[in-house]
């Protein structure tokens, strides 16, 4: 049976081995470390990196942290017990070039002890990878795409339909009618039932963590050394502020770390360097920022 310490050595191994291809793939920044207690019980590690050479501001955070668990979260999670753990990596990058897109993953798991007496503690996975393309070129979201669905099917055939359209109604910017990107695998509460073991979603968790970095270095490959304008860089800062509207406003993981005395700096952390907000923007007919406007809808078969 997993433990919850084995869980947390193996996402603490999971962050680490993303800073280094990130370290690796942008050839210049290095990400500054800031460990932190959180009061009421654990911490984490949180990893910067800025200025670089193509990675304008990024995150990968680790934290597994315990205590007891706020009214308003109980309610939230609809549950009833006061003690909880949990541990996860949450991962946001925000590149400097408008044609390489912002990258967003978490993967995290939950434990709190059962209200009845003798039964099992409360255990769950949650997690996902989305992608916010500032221009949306179909070949990338293919690509992407395709790169989730396949670790999706080596653990189960229903994943990635499932989590696809699952990801598609959460990051979704309601006041605005319009995805936050591309969408890609979104999931909360996988618990252990008799369709698939605590032990294989654990598995898939890890699996998903470790499909970052590789799908991302090929997108940031694929336009980091083409030109753009400053219009385009214009339109980058635009989709920006998309970005951080969907997470001030709508995004669990935000909420939970607020609601559970977090490190604010480390919550944060997924916020852009650099936004704009122009009144009533108005996307030019024909052009591309009018077509990605297009492509930021539900239900797009991307494959």
């Amino acid at each position: 049976m997993i433990t919850k310490e084995q869980i947390t050595a193996d996402y603490r191994s999971i962050q680490d081995e993303i800073c280094l291809a990130l370290e690796g793939l942008d050839g210049k920044s290095k990400f500054a470390e800031e460990l932190w207690e959180r009061d009421g019980g654990g911490g984490g590690r949180t990893r910067v990196i800025q200025n670089g050479n193509i990675l304008e501001k990024g995150g990968v955070n680790f934290s597994a942290v315990h205590g007891i668990l706020p009214d308003v979260m109980k309610k939230a999670l609809k549950v009833d017990s006061d003690d909880f753990f949990a541990t996860g990596v949450s991962i946001v990058i925000h590149p400097n070039h408008p044609l390489v897109p912002i990258i967003h993953m978490n993967i995290r798991y939950f434990e709190m002890p059962s209200t009845m007496a003798g039964a099992e503690p409360v255990r769950w996975f949650g997690g996902g990878i989305d992608l916010t393309p500032h221009y949306v070129f179909e070949d990338d979201a293919r690509f992407f795409h395709q790169s989730l669905k396949s670790v999706c099917d080596r653990f189960n055939a229903d994943f990635y339909t499932r989590f696809k359209t699952w990801a598609d109604d959460y990051f979704y910017i309601k006041h605005r009618e319009e995805t936050r990107g591309i969408g890609g695998i979104f999931y909360d509460k996988l618990v252990d039932n008799e369709h698939i073991r605590l032990e294989t979603i654990f598995e898939f968790s890890k699996a998903l963590g470790r499909t970052f970095a590789p799908t991302y270095i090929e997108l940031v490959n694929r336009h980091r050394n083409e030109t753009f304008t400053e219009q385009q860089q214009l339109w980058q800062y635009l989709r920006r502020s998309r970005y951080a509207e969907f997470n001030l406003v709508y995004d669990s993981g935000t909420k939970f770390g607020l609601e559970t005395n977090g490190r604010i700096e480390s919550i944060l952390m997924s916020l852009p360097p650099t936004a704009k907000w122009v009144y009533n923007y108005q996307a030019e007919a024909g052009s591309e920022e009018e077509k990605t406007l297009s492509l930021l809808k539900k239900g797009i078969n991307w494959i």
